[in-house]
């Protein structure tokens, strides 16, 4: 995985260059136990709270999803709410989210192109 960090990360900065500036960076994450196997996720929610961005990731059974989808198409009142299962709540800064949000572009253009991502070296 190629990661942009920003040019503060790196130690001290000097004043002419702008504050925004990145460089690439290699990053290897190593698996842990907890997260050696991937993890269903079929909803997200995303809340910010004194500039700390609250991702959760979530599970709902797709045949609850299919029946309340029939319910609706049958002209019939779908319910206020359902109940899913929480699988993961990640924290991260705004920083974190935006760069998160830049990966996620990256991925959905490269999708919409038909071009296959280029391997890391």
């Amino acid at each position: 995985m190629r990661e942009s960090l920003p040019r503060s990360m790196k130690g001290h900065q000097e004043m002419s260059e702008p504050k925004d500036k990145t460089n690439p960076l290699n990053v290897r994450l190593k698996l842990s136990e907890s997260s050696a196997h991937p993890l269903a996720t079929n909803y997200t929610n995303v809340c910010v709270v004194q500039g700390i961005a609250y991702v959760d990731f979530g599970f709902i059974e797709p045949a609850l999803l299919g029946a309340i989808a029939k319910t609706a198409k049958d002209g019939q009142a779908a319910p206020k709410g359902l109940e899913g299962h929480l699988v993961t709540r990640v924290a991260m800064g705004v920083d974190v989210l935006a760069r998160l949000h830049q990966q996620i572009q990256q991925v959905l253009v490269t999708m919409r192109d038909g071009r296959q991502p280029r391997p890391n070296p």
